[in-house]
């Protein structure tokens, strides 16, 4: 093997665990969670519990496959080893363009937090700092990555740790806002009860919900550059739950607590307004500092996944071989340059849109619609997994519970989403995209592969040991029975 071409691993334990802490921890929660609020009030609690119970099964089903075989490097390598070459093309496209429009997002949001010091500057300047600053960072060593979001994470779950605790102890003082609202628990159904707008309430604020949950999938695509991957993966799987219910639902509560849902705006973070509203003027500004730095690591997050994925790709023949070649230190940085490139569109976008709240919401829309996508693929990956594989999955040291239903639930659970984004004018024009791109996709892959003896081959290949996967399964089932 030759290991100039291969990415290097050097992300150890505690750079997986930060990470993975980071990818659930993004603008979609610092932004997004004051959109969420306004739409389903205190009812935002059940919307993340339950997101958050879907993706923790999305994520079994994930690391079980990734284990299964220690060769794939993500779930574009199981997509396409088990649903074909066709799958792996869809897939990695759709991750890759996913990361690139969330990181627009974050980059618009970005905008939105630098206002709250710079209220004249105009969005693009700031936006295109930001891009310059990420394209240097990610030129860096996969090591020298790890260690920044390291440490970007550890200031994320920091300001999330005080938030929380000072929270608590507000309600605990009976804290009285300069508008006259006193902190405590009974604010969280005082205002039209937990579930205030009833079902479509809830439904409302299931978009900004999908959008902030983007990323948890990330800590499969680190796997090719971890140094113990059989033991990290399971253990940053298995702790999602415990971080959902501090850094998502603890955080709404305490917010919802401290400031009544009706008077927390859709159109700014609920973070910093929170501290505003105590007349703690310099810890808002504090926050700010923390929600940008959040909103950062989010975005270069993005980069790192959609340079990584789009390495990947080049190395199965999905792109152009350009992007499977490694700098001197192992960083793929053609798709570096072409992520950040793309992600100059963020400006202008801001030119175009009312506001930084509406043009975040358009492009998150579109970023939560592809990632429905991907996750749906790891299942229906995971599904065929079972049925071909069943002896693999019988024996898995890490096998998913609930296999025989979870997978459906989150199918209907997906389809009540997108139902949901029918709802709303912003969010349908997102949904009518997705048919749009999926067309474009199926037009290069048509060309890519029309007269391709080498995908005839390797199309052949993928039936053949299908039909010897399927004899064998028979045989193990009909040795069970």
């Amino acid at each position: 093997m030759d290991t100039k071409t291969e990415l290097h691993r050097g992300l150890g334990r505690r750079h997986i665990e930060m990470i993975a802490i980071g990818g659930c921890i993004g603008t979609g929660l610092f932004m997004g969670s004051g959109k969420t609020i306004s739409l389903a009030g205190p009812g935002i609690i059940l919307i993340y519990a339950l997101t958050g119970f879907i993706l923790y099964f999305v994520m079994r089903a994930m690391g079980e496959l990734l284990l299964y075989n220690l060769n794939y490097k993500s779930f574009v390598d199981f997509s396409e080893d088990i649903l074909g070459p066709a799958a792996g093309f869809f897939v990695g496209w759709s991750y890759w363009f996913a990361w690139i429009v969330a990181a627009i997002a974050e980059i618009i949001a970005i905008t939105g937090y630098v206002s709250f010091w710079l209220p004249d500057l105009p969005g693009w300047v700031s936006a295109l700092g930001f891009i310059l600053l990420l394209l240097t960072l990610n030129l860096l060593t996969v090591k020298a990555f790890g260690e920044l979001e390291f440490w970007m994470a550890i200031i994320k779950v920091v300001a999330i740790i005080i938030l929380i605790a000072l929270g608590i102890y507000l309600c605990f003082i009976g804290f009285v806002s300069s508008s006259g609202v006193e902190a405590k628990v009974s604010n969280l159904w005082s205002y039209g009860g937990f579930f205030p707008h009833g079902v479509f309430g809830l439904l409302a604020g299931l978009q900004s919900t999908i959008f902030a949950f983007a990323g948890i999938e990330i800590v499969g695509t680190m796997m090719a550059e971890s140094k113990n991957p059989k033991v990290l993966l399971p253990d940053a799987i298995h702790k999602l739950p415990v971080r959902i219910m501090i850094f998502y639902i603890g955080t709404v509560v305490v917010l919802m607590m401290v400031t009544p849902w009706i008077d927390i705006s859709p159109d700014e973070s609920p973070f910093v307004r929170m501290f505003s509203l105590v007349g703690m003027v310099s810890a808002a500004s504090i926050i700010n500092l923390v929600v940008i730095s959040s909103a950062t690591s989010s975005s270069n997050s993005g980069v790192y996944a959609t340079s990584r994925m789009l390495y990947g790709l080049a190395k199965q023949h999905h792109a152009p071989a350009v992007f499977g070649k490694l700098s001197a230190y192992k960083i793929p940085t053609g798709g570096i340059f072409l992520a950040t490139g793309l992600m100059l569109s963020a400006a202008l976008i801001l030119t175009t849109t009312k506001s930084v709240m509406s043009a975040f919401e358009l492009v998150g829309s579109v970023a939560a619609i592809i990632f429905i996508y991907i996750w749906s693929m790891i299942l229906i990956a995971y599904l065929t997994y079972c049925k071909r594989l069943p002896q693999a999955h019988d024996e898995s040291e890490f096998k998913m519970p609930l296999s025989k239903v979870m997978p459906y639930v989150a199918f209907t659970f997906f389809a009540i989403v997108l139902y949901a984004l029918t709802l709303s004018d912003e969010t349908r024009i997102a949904l009518y995209f997705l048919p749009v791109w999926f067309i474009v996709l199926g037009i290069f892959y048509r060309i890519k592969t029309r007269g391709n003896e080498q995908h005839q081959v390797l199309l052949a290949n993928f039936r053949e040991k299908v039909n010897a996967q399927e004899a064998a399964a028979k045989l193990y089932l009909s040795g069970e029975k």
